[in-house]
């Protein structure tokens, strides 16, 4: 069973920065599609961005220039780096991995993963 386990979320003020990490566990010989989405108070929740199996990113437009996603082979981690953190950044992240990767580029569509994190809360102050 694939396990994944978000840290790293906080409080900080507008301009800050985070690193969210999530380690994933469970699996082995798998391509996998990875992601991070957010879901704010009152809203839907909403892709971030995603990694393929081969390294390509996708980065939802918000967040372009700002954020980037990776990921550490070694420790089995996925990151999202998030720099000039906003007020409307605030929300619960979530990592998430879907094995049933296909050689294409991983969207950042919900329905198309599998495992879920339990998340991480991020809080932004202006």
């Amino acid at each position: 069973q694939v396990q994944l386990v978000e840290s790293g979320g906080g409080s900080v003020q507008a301009g800050g920065s985070l690193r969210l990490s999530c380690a994933v566990s469970g699996y082995s010989d798998v391509k996998f599609c990875l992601g991070w989405f957010r879901r704010a108070s009152g809203k839907e929740r909403e892709g971030v961005a995603t990694l393929d199996f081969i390294g390509r990113t996708i980065h939802e437009d918000s967040v372009k220039g700002r954020f980037t996603i990776s990921r550490d082979d070694s420790k089995n981690t996925l990151y999202l780096q998030m720099n000039s953190l906003k007020p409307e950044d605030t929300a619960m992240y979530y990592c998430a991995a879907d094995p049933r990767w296909d050689g294409g580029w991983c969207g950042l569509e919900e329905e198309a993963f599998r495992y879920w994190g339990q998340g991480t809360q991020v809080t932004v102050s202006s």
